[in-house]
């Protein structure tokens, strides 16, 4: 294996892979990309351990912009991911999300409304007679209304689009190397290379941070904090024999979300913040179900009162504890460092967005797709959070 690359990307799960693929594309660059992922089966990866899920309604401009471009990716990958005539054939579930609100929530969801509606989003906002008559099965006399995704919104198969990514990326000539960084030089502000458990030292002229939930300690080896910690999320799998007609992803002013699931459902909700240690093990604790969520969807959908929980698994978000939002772009002191990390749960659907803007920023030094200046490092080192009001 060559001795240096121009840039070493930390991770190859969907954000590492698609900032490989959208690097390796782009007509400003014609240098080497290394790969380094530690378990390319990404079996335990937050990627596939996802719901999948692609929404626009968000409260920032800048989450909307890049969700807005993942869907549309998302739905045209045959014409970007395709590899020696063979497509990825991602499946697109364009159901939509709902989110309901009590009358104390209400007033954000139209506010958030406008500004969506304004990015070209296409939702709709209903009142609780209008649930009623779209959604026959829900209960909504403790609602004021809620807002629901009519187009580019719903869930893909998240699996799949990382191994489109990482296929496409390697037929464009990036390589993978199953290997861990377990060292980092500097040499003054820049990053002179990275160490590989196996491979021993290689220099490289940018390093890209896109390891998930052990974001902080790559981090780390170069001198840099970063507030990115693993947070467990355990999604339930539940069967119920009456069905819901046109179910979209329904997220409850509680935080508890469902959706269907090849004729079952999935859902869950994120622990209270005290209740939500740092964590990377994958064991499943039942007790979330029990007590927030059946109770939840039982009063929410009346037919799931008699639900039956399947099976259940556990995955991780890479959660920033700043503010939830990703942290984008080069460090203001080390030049040749790049964050892609702490996306919180939304690092699928915003993965094609992010690996463009990552490209762009190597490639010509600026962004030229998506101004996504604001998620930088800076306001990390500031204390100065992104406040983002729809976050599940």
């Amino acid at each position: 294996m060559q001795q240096s690359w121009d840039v070493v990307i930390a991770g190859g799960a969907v954000v590492g892979s698609a900032v490989a693929y959208f690097l390796a594309g782009c007509t400003g660059f014609t240098g080497s990309i290394l790969v380094v992922e530690k378990d390319p089966s990404y079996a335990e990866c937050a990627t596939a351990r996802s719901a999948g899920g692609i929404r626009q309604q968000f409260s920032t401009r800048e989450n909307i912009a890049m969700s807005s471009f993942g869907a549309a990716f998302v739905k045209a990958a045959d014409q970007h991911l395709t590899v020696d005539g063979a497509a990825p054939g991602l499946p697109f579930v364009e159901q939509g999300y709902l989110f309901l609100a009590t009358p104390a929530g209400m007033p954000v969801l139209q506010q958030n409304h406008v500004l969506q509606r304004s990015l070209g989003a296409n939702n709709v906002l209903l009142d609780a007679a209008g649930l009623r008559d779209r959604f026959d099965w829900l209960e909504t006399g403790d609602l004021a209304g809620g807002s629901l995704g009519l187009a580019n919104e719903g869930w893909t198969d998240p699996y799949s689009l990382l191994q489109a990514f990482r296929r496409k990326a390697r037929s464009l000539g990036v390589t993978y190397l199953k290997d861990e960084i377990i060292g980092i030089s500097r040499s003054d502000n820049k990053v002179a290379g990275v160490v590989l458990a196996e491979a021993g030292a290689i220099a490289c002229g940018a390093l890209v941070d896109c390891a998930g939930v052990r974001a902080a300690e790559i981090a780390a080896m170069a001198g840099l904090e970063l507030p990115v910690r693993p947070r467990k999320r355990i999604v339930y799998v539940f069967e119920c024999r009456a069905p819901l007609s046109g179910a979209p992803l329904l997220i409850d002013p509680n935080g508890v979300w469902f959706r269907p699931e090849h004729g079952s459902y999935i859902g869950g909700v994120s622990p209270p913040e005290a209740e939500d240690p740092d964590c990377l093990d994958f064991e499943v604790d039942d007790r979330l179900f029990e007590e927030i969520v059946w109770p939840t969807l039982a009063h929410r959908v009346p037919a799931f009162e008699a639900i039956k929980l399947a099976r259940s698994w556990a995955g991780h978000y890479d959660y920033n504890t700043l503010d939830q939002n990703a942290i984008l772009g080069s460090h203001p002191e080390v030049a040749n460092f790049y964050f892609a990390n702490g996306f919180s749960g939304h690092g699928l659907q915003q993965s094609p967005a992010v690996g463009r803007a990552i490209a762009e920023l190597i490639a010509f030094g600026e962004y030229r797709s998506i101004d996504l200046s604001r998620f930088s490092y800076a306001r990390v080192a500031a204390n100065e959070p992104i406040v983002e009001l729809n976050v599940v």
